[in-house]
């Protein structure tokens, strides 16, 4: 049985950053558009045949999940995609509208498989101790929250100057402890998230039992009280409802998040919404962080069609894998059996993991 997790501070959703996928896996006009990176691209360390892992070997897992060669020919990835493609979704906790500061409070990982074709999408707990690669020579700094990689990564805090900046740090940081190397990277603020939800006119979702987002002490934001039934959600109203954490746990706030991002697919595909994405993705497109090229959100936009409700999953890390602690400054930590944690992620890397969600699919 999962139990609730603390939390320091208030965590903002990767719901916008996954959004951005969702958009595109919806809009299919957009080949025509360039191939230049919408924002600095990622560098992650090239690997060599003698390089050892950074913190654990990775489990035989995925090596074993790989198919062997055999005389039957391969089909080729659909819409000229890649047989697969690895997207770091961040939500950024900047209430600004740049991305110079800010934790990533919220960190997805989508595998997206353009030969099955599949999406499958994992949640990563923000609290995770790790290893930060890179920035020590000058600041001393070794490990970290996972969050915390992002923030250093930042312009604003002057700590890295690297590849990428905040979501390259928090790449290399997730290579580094994992050997989860992500291709591309959103990152979408609050504010930038209220506007995808205004722009398709809202979202709408059913609620089986009553969500209490009210205040429980004098330094709680309220949330608002959503009861059992239909529920029609502005920008702003989805932001408050996917934020609501102090009534049970940080893994039923994913299952929320989740329910925001399966109503925003259904909008989405809906027929007075369909025409108009290609003019939502010209409008958001100064407002998100990402070096996906306009080129390769065509990519993802031709593959909706071709994804079935129970082809798109959402998985966590099992709670059993982290314990909770303190770091020697006193802030909560989650210390994770890493190699069972890189051991799962290489499943997920591979393809072979979640085969079921974990967390509520999308209809």
């Amino acid at each position: 049985m999962r139990t609730s997790v603390p939390r320091r501070r208030l965590a903002l959703l990767a719901v916008g950053a996954a959004a951005l996928v969702l958009i595109a896996l919806t809009w299919s006009r957009a080949y025509d558009a360039v191939t230049r990176p919408l924002g600095p691209g990622l560098e992650l360390p090239t690997l060599t045949a003698t390089e050892p892992p950074v913190w654990t070997p990775i489990s035989a897992t995925a090596a074993a999940a790989v198919p062997m060669p055999t005389g039957t020919s391969t089909p080729a990835p659909l819409c000229g995609g890649p047989p697969s493609m690895m997207v770091l979704g961040i939500g950024a906790d900047n209430r600004e509208n740049n991305y110079l500061y800010g934790l990533a409070d919220v960190i997805r990982v989508a595998r997206v498989d353009f030969l099955t074709p599949a999406v499958s999408v994992l949640s990563l707990p923000r609290d995770i101790w790790v290893e930060i690669p890179e920035i020590s020579d000058h600041y001393g700094i070794t490990h970290g929250k996972l969050n915390q990689a992002y923030l250093y990564g930042n312009p604003g805090m002057g700590y890295y100057d690297g590849p990428g900046l905040g979501p390259g740090l928090l790449a290399r940081t997730l290579d580094a402890n994992f050997a989860l190397r992500v291709d591309y990277y959103a990152a979408v603020n609050m504010r930038t998230f209220v506007k995808i939800v205004d722009a398709v006119g809202g979202i709408d979702i059913y609620l089986a039992e009553p969500v209490d987002g009210r205040p429980v002490d004098d330094k709680t934001e309220d949330m608002g009280y959503f009861p059992r039934g239909n529920h029609h959600m502005s920008g702003e109203t989805a932001l408050r409802f996917s934020r609501i954490r102090k009534v049970d746990n940080a893994f039923k706030r994913d299952d929320r998040q989740t329910m925001v991002l399966c109503a925003l697919k259904q909008k989405l595909l809906s027929p007075d919404v369909l025409p108009r994405i290609p003019g939502i993705i010209g409008s958001l497109q100064d407002a998100i962080l990402t070096d996906l090229s306009l080129a390769q959100l065509g990519q993802l936009a031709c593959l909706g069609p071709y994804l079935r409700p129970e082809n798109l999953r959402f998985a966590s890390i099992p709670e059993e894998l982290l314990v909770p602690g303190r770091n020697d400054q006193g802030s909560f930590i989650l210390k994770a059996d890493m190699e069972a944690v890189r051991a799962l992620i290489a499943e997920f890397v591979a393809g072979t993991w979640p085969t079921e969600p974990d967390q509520p699919s999308c209809p």
